[in-house]
């Protein structure tokens, strides 16, 4: 990401306004920042552009009576002085005239043009101040609800070991929590807990986001023997809160699991992963 002295420095290259050290370093810099190289570019193919926003100057006829003028007056002088007459061709108030008029559409597109940067790069940094107070309001929510989740979800993991521990000795089970894949809903969660030896585990889900119509979620299991995943079934959740507490199997015999992953899948299962993963453990 470019910060905002790097975009101003790029803003100053772009119109040829960086010197000495400066220049030196920036263009360092440039050679090996391809998104420093594409903000130039950007900003110089604008800055080309302005170039079309000024209207065509055509010069007036009391300019060109002013030419004439002062023409007529250094020509009176000269005679004066002893000089050879000069006969002044009859296109040179014309061209001189023209001269004038390309010069002044010339300063004024510049003017223009600088006013049209400057206020961009306002825009710009206006913007990127905006987008800078967003992302931090987002972060700190995000925080606060990880806080809040990270507390919910360990309530619900001591419910799970009070069950297990009732069943059998806990070192024996995997407790793997899963993480969202969901850019909707990023505060989605779960928590695995498989028994390698009864091959059946409980999978806690927090924070789901409610099921269409004929859609299911459904819970794979990663073995390293096999190709595919294993299908741990499928389950829904609560529409309102997201929650689901889950008893399931392994679909085959489970001697390894590296992972858990949930799946977005047509309603009653399938028997190899077809839609978009949901949660996945680390």
């Amino acid at each position: 990401m470019i910060d905002e002295h790097h975009e101003e420095l790029a803003a100053l290259f772009a119109l040829g306004l960086l010197e000495g050290a400066e220049l030196a370093d920036f263009e360092t810099r440039l050679a090996g920042d391809p998104a420093l190289a594409r903000l130039v570019r950007e900003l110089r193919e604008s800055a080309s552009q302005l170039s079309y926003l000024a209207p065509p100057a055509k010069p007036s006829p009391e300019l060109r009576a002013r030419l004439l003028a002062r023409l007529e007056t250094a020509a009176a002088w000269r005679a004066q002085a002893g000089t050879v007459p000069f006969r002044i061709p009859a296109w040179l108030p014309w061209a001189a005239a023209a001269c004038f008029a390309i010069a002044s559409a010339w300063l004024g597109q510049l003017y223009l043009g600088s006013r049209f940067e400057n206020a961009s790069l306002r825009d710009s940094q206006t913007l990127a101040d905006f987008q800078l107070r967003s992302t931090r309001n987002q972060l700190e929510a995000e925080r606060l609800l990880a806080r809040h989740q990270v507390g919910a979800v360990t309530e619900q993991v001591a419910a799970l070991e009070r069950e297990l521990k009732a069943q059998g000795d806990l070192a024996n089970f995997k407790i793997t929590t899963l993480a969202s894949l969901l850019g909707n809903s990023p505060e989605a969660l779960a928590v695995a807990v498989w028994s390698p030896a009864r091959q059946e585990g409980v999978l806690v889900v927090e924070k789901m986001p409610a099921l269409a119509e004929g859609k299911d979620y459904q819970l794979w299991l990663v073995d390293p023997q096999y190709p595919i995943p294993v299908d741990g079934g499928v389950f829904t959740v609560n529409p309102a809160t997201g929650e689901a507490h889950v008893k399931f199997k392994a679909g085959k015999p489970v001697k390894s699991v590296a992972k858990f992953a949930v799946s977005l899948e047509r309603k009653g299962g399938v028997a190899k992963a077809e839609g978009p993963m949901v949660l996945l453990s680390q």
